[in-house]
């Protein structure tokens, strides 16, 4: 933990005797139990459980809200709960856009194709399972894996999980990529292609932590020759692509504690503006693999499930 939120951490701990709820004491030990919470400190706990009830009461006013149709998705207390919106992007968005950002914007759309009432690339067997991430910036990794696993598994008919961890060791500075630090995901799928393939996560399993790059041709278990990316911003070109092309690697604004606190949706979430707001210019903070969508009737993007591999 660096010494700001430190510092933070101990001038909210100060005031904790006047701010602290003792009627959720319970439900305090309670989240404490479910999610293995342990603190060496007193003050360190203390200044936790203040920003526990800070987000509690957010995620109970919101559902509130929610229940009276305000909102089109709930939030829930998981494992973030203690945590503050700053630390939380401290920890886990470290996606690096480069300065210099040469898009290559090749995608074709046909505006009158018509499109599946839904699609769920689990369902196709495209999708491994949920990854986590640790106290690793390498959410650009996981993308980047993601959406290439499910070409694999389209062009071959087999699943392969393949190696976050070869990207962090080995698609670094030359690429503008810093392991743990942050990244980006066209620049991963540069350096697949480069180095013509990308190992297996059984062969280079993931450690949560910079490493030398280990990179070995005879556990190769992909290979990439092109990326193309989608226009900035456009949700018809984004919806086409995950209806027909298969799971999208994307960035977002992961800033907002209604993104690390989000748990369920209705049946129809605005993702893009009712969650993360979808602007002209945003912060793009969090690299993520958007896996299936519907769509309602109007034809407009309806609702997004995105994995995160945090």
């Amino acid at each position: 933990m660096n010494w700001l939120v430190w510092a933070l951490l101990l001038c909210s701990s100060a005031m904790a005797h006047v701010h602290r709820d003792p009627t959720l004491d319970h439900h305090w030990d309670l989240w404490k139990k479910t999610y293995g919470k342990q603190y060496k400190e007193k003050n360190e706990e203390v200044a936790r459980r203040l920003i526990w009830e800070k987000n509690l009461k957010t995620v109970t006013l919101h559902n509130l809200e929610h229940s009276m149709g305000m909102h089109s998705y709930e939030l829930g207390m998981n494992h973030l709960g203690d945590m503050t919106s700053e630390e939380v992007i401290s920890l886990m968005s470290s996606l690096r856009v480069p300065s210099q950002w040469p898009r290559n914007v090749t995608y074709k759309s046909d505006p009158n194709q018509k499109l599946p009432d839904s699609m769920d690339w689990r369902e196709k067997g495209c999708v491994t399972e949920v990854k986590y991430q640790g106290a690793c910036g390498s959410c650009w990794a996981f993308s980047a894996v993601g959406a290439l696993e499910a070409q694999v598994k389209l062009k071959t008919g087999k699943l392969v999980s393949l190696s976050a961890q070869n990207l962090v060791d080995c698609s670094t500075a030359k690429y503008g990529n810093k392991g743990c630090n942050g990244g980006f995901m066209t620049e991963a799928f540069q350096y697949i292609i480069d180095n013509n393939g990308i190992d297996s996560e059984a062969s280079y399993p993931y450690k949560a932590m910079d490493g030398k790059c280990q990179y070995d041709v005879k556990n190769r278990a992909a290979t990439c020759s092109r990326y193309i990316e989608l226009p900035f911003g456009s949700e018809e070109a984004l919806k086409e692509a995950v209806a027909n092309k298969g799971p999208v690697s994307v960035g977002i604004d992961a800033s907002h504690s209604s993104f690390f606190l989000y748990k369920t949706a209705g049946a129809c979430t605005l993702v893009t503006k009712d969650i993360y707001g979808w602007q002209e210019i945003v912060e793009i903070t969090v690299g993520l693999l958007i896996i299936l969508l519907t769509q309602k009737s109007r034809g407009l993007l309806c609702f997004i499930t995105i994995q995160e591999k945090r």
